[in-house]
This record gives C-alpha cells, structure tokens and sequence, in this order.
C-alpha cells in the first residue's frame, strides 16, 4: 500500500459508507433525511520522529502529558492525518440560525463523530491488513481528555468557575498542524487547504510514507486576523485582543446540550467566515 492507494480506498470509503449519510430513522426532522455530512477528505503524512512532535510536549503547548507517536506505537514510521470537510448542506443549514446550532449541525457533530470513529476503524484494518501495524490514539484505551475545573479553581466576580482544564494526551488539531495540514485561528480552529468547517483525525502506522513538508513556519500564519469568527460567536467567547475563552465555549456548549442532548455543537465560528472552504486571502 502507497500514499495513492490509501486516498483512493478512504475517498471512495467516505462516498459510499451509509454512516455517512443521515438515515431516515434518526433525521431530526424529515427533510435531514439522506443528508451527506462529509465531503472527501484531504490527508497530510508526518514522520513519527519530526520534531515538532517534541514540541507539544512544552508546558506552553500541551504539556508533558502529550503522548508521542512511537509511545503509541514504537515501531511506528508514519502520522497520517486527516480532514474531513462538512458538506455545503452542513454548512449553509449552520448560518440560518444566529445563536443554536441547527439540525443539520447537530447531525454532523453527533453522527459526524460517530463516523469519523467508523473511519479510523477501517484505515487503521485495511493498514494492517496490509501488514503494516497501526493504531488510532483517540480510540486507544489510554487515550484520555479532559474537560473541566481541578480541585483549585478559581471563582470569577459573578460566581462562576473560570480557568478550566481542556486538554488530551492527543490532540487532533495540533497533529495536524505538525503533519502540514493547516495552521490554527482566532477561534483556535484548524485552517486548511479546504478550510476550518470540518473535523480531524489521525493514525499512527508502520506504513513508511515519505512526510508532507509544511507550507508554513507560524502557527496562525493561515489566520488573516479578520475577526469574523469573534463576530459570529453567540456568547462573545473569541476576541482579536485576547483570542478565545474556552471557558464560556463550553459554558454554551453545556447549554446546547440540555437543549438538544444526546447532541451538542454549535460551530458559528465555523460558518459566513473567511476562512470557511479554504485559506483566506
């Protein structure tokens, strides 16, 4: 198996898998049904020994608690990541309502996950199938995240906690930027060549694939700055001045899913912005 064939057997995986498609007996409302989440994905390919992977390990990335890829797997050789872009349907169905996240959001959050976890299931078989051993670290079992406050957080004038804890031993977006997929936002969202609506993921192989070298030096350089994103937020949770407060996102998270549980998203951020389809200008 090469770079080729491994694009042409996931992009014809995703065209045709039923988990990617919202059925009949799980559409939130009759006119979800049949509604495709994902388009093709783009992939990037990192060597398990680039240093940069070194570098999120740093207490002003993700910390020490970040797992590197030969930890995972140690005779690993290469990180494929991955983006899988929603559809225009998503993405136009998401700008309609102003302050919740729409149905045809909520479905790509929900299902879309579901599928993204069906996705690496089958990359990672037909790898080794192939004979070459491979894992995805977010469906490992010592693959943990954490979201919420330890036992020292601090209260806010208004008697909320701030200053939570969100983080994960292996971070999709960061992945990604180190394989070459894309550079972070404003709203800390991943930019790509296909753009920031979308979601990520990843597995760590034996397959020996020759790295993508990276089309950028900054973490942000991707960004324009423009702050659309700032101005979709409905809880005002990203600023130029000071980026974003991951405290009131998941506060509004929270909130969306007591409104529409087992689901959640909201995604604003993510949608009418510049850097949507692709990189901005």
């Amino acid at each position: 198996m090469n770079r080729q064939d491994l694009i042409k057997i996931t992009s014809n995986y995703v065209e045709n898998s039923e988990g990617n498609y919202i059925t009949n007996e799980i559409a939130i409302s009759k006119n979800l049904a049949e509604l495709k989440i994902f388009e093709a994905p783009i992939f990037a390919f990192g060597a398990t020994d680039d240093v940069y992977f070194k570098r999120l390990k740093g207490e002003n990335v993700i910390g020490d608690h970040f797992m590197l890829p030969q930890e995972w797997l140690p005779t690993s050789k290469t990180v494929i990541s991955f983006f899988l872009p929603f559809t225009a349907d998503v993405k136009k169905g998401n700008q309609k309502e102003l302050v919740w996240p729409s149905n045809e959001w909520l479905h790509a959050r929900y299902e879309g996950q579901a599928f993204i976890n069906k996705f690496c299931q089958y990359l990672s078989s037909e790898l080794i199938n192939a004979g070459y051993k491979s894992i995805a670290p977010s469906l490992d079992e010592r693959f943990w995240s954490k979201v919420g406050y330890d036992n020292d957080a601090q209260k806010s004038d208004d008697n909320h906690q701030t200053g939570g804890i969100y983080t994960s031993n292996w971070s999709e977006r960061h992945v990604a930027f180190v394989c070459g997929l894309g550079t972070f936002g404003l709203s800390k969202g991943l930019i790509t060549s296909k753009g920031v609506a979308g979601r990520f993921g990843s597995i760590v192989t034996e397959l020996p694939v020759s790295p993508d070298k990276r089309k950028y030096e900054d973490i942000y350089e991707y960004c324009s700055m423009c702050g659309e994103c700032a101005k979709k937020c409905p809880v005002d949770a990203i600023s130029i001045e000071n980026g974003k407060n991951h405290d009131l996102c998941a506060a509004f998270l929270n909130e969306t899913f007591e409104k529409f549980q087992p689901r959640y998203a909201c995604g604003k951020c993510q949608v009418g912005v510049a850097c949507e389809n692709s990189i901005p200008s």
